[in-house]
């Protein structure tokens, strides 16, 4: 289901012309020096959209538990620079796309892929394009040691009831 989802995406519902226009803000980004981060991340999402059913873009932060450029504040100012110089344009094309989808029934997943990619073009920078289920499995992960760190890393497997927590 998933292939046919995104073979109907990439052919009929806007999928080569979102492909298309992450590779030339991309391209465009590549041009100088300074815009390399923003170019590896526009790539990266090119990637989606050529195929976004059972994939989605996750925080490198939440992923790999490591803090990096992309995660810092460097990547926030970056996020920022970009929304104001190309992020803006790309969202408001993507928001328009998913709105034209979701006017029938059929176009709502089409359309809410086009709103996953609208988000992304507010902050691409420290995003990593996964599988669902490795986003799901990473945010579990991260969810279970949350819980272990709120509970002080004790073990309830000796509680009679959750009153004795």
């Amino acid at each position: 289901m998933r292939t046919l989802g995104n073979a109907i995406w990439f052919f009929f519902l806007g999928g080569f012309w979102s492909w298309l226009l992450w590779l030339v803000a991309s391209g465009i980004a590549f041009v100088s020096v300074v815009g390399i981060p923003w170019g590896r991340s526009c790539y990266n999402i090119s990637e989606l959209a050529v195929a976004p059913f059972g994939r989605e873009a996750i925080n490198r932060r939440e992923l790999t538990l490591n803090r990096d450029v992309g995660t810092s504040w460097i990547g926030t100012v970056g996020n920022f620079v970009w929304f104001l110089l190309l992020g803006f344009w790309i969202m408001l094309a993507h928001t328009v796309l998913g709105i034209g989808c979701c006017l029938t029934v059929l176009g709502i997943p089409f359309g809410i892929q086009h709103f996953k990619l609208a988000g992304l073009a507010i902050a691409p920078i420290g995003k990593s394009i996964v599988t669902t289920k490795l986003a799901e499995e990473a945010r579990g992960e991260n969810a279970k040691a949350a819980l272990r760190d709120v509970r002080g890393g004790a073990s309830v497997a000796g509680l009679k009831s959750y009153d004795d927590i």
